[in-house]
């Protein structure tokens, strides 16, 4: 697996991230979930990168990293999210 290291410097505040690095990111919050809790990563993965997916496939970023293309919709539903929620650091 592929790690943030390997991408260079990871900083979330960047304007804008590759989709190769947005699908490391969703690869590793979706792998390293707890059991029961791999569709809230997914979930939160499009609330806190709701601006760095705009103009992206979410179904590519969705296949790549979890192996299914449903998955697509529930980033879209993070995204919405966004709009309402922000995550406590």
């Amino acid at each position: 697996m592929t790690e943030l290291s390997e991408v260079g410097i990871f900083d979330k505040n960047l304007k804008s991230l590759s989709t190769e690095e947005l699908i490391i990111i969703l690869k590793n919050m979706y792998e390293s979930a707890s059991y029961g809790y791999k569709v809230t990563m997914i979930h939160l993965f499009g609330i806190e990168y709701a601006n760095k997916l705009k103009n992206k496939s979410l179904k590519n970023i969705s296949y790549a990293a979890t192996g299914r293309f449903s998955f697509a919709t529930e980033i879209s539903k993070g995204i919405k999210l966004s709009e309402f929620v922000k995550k406590n650091d």
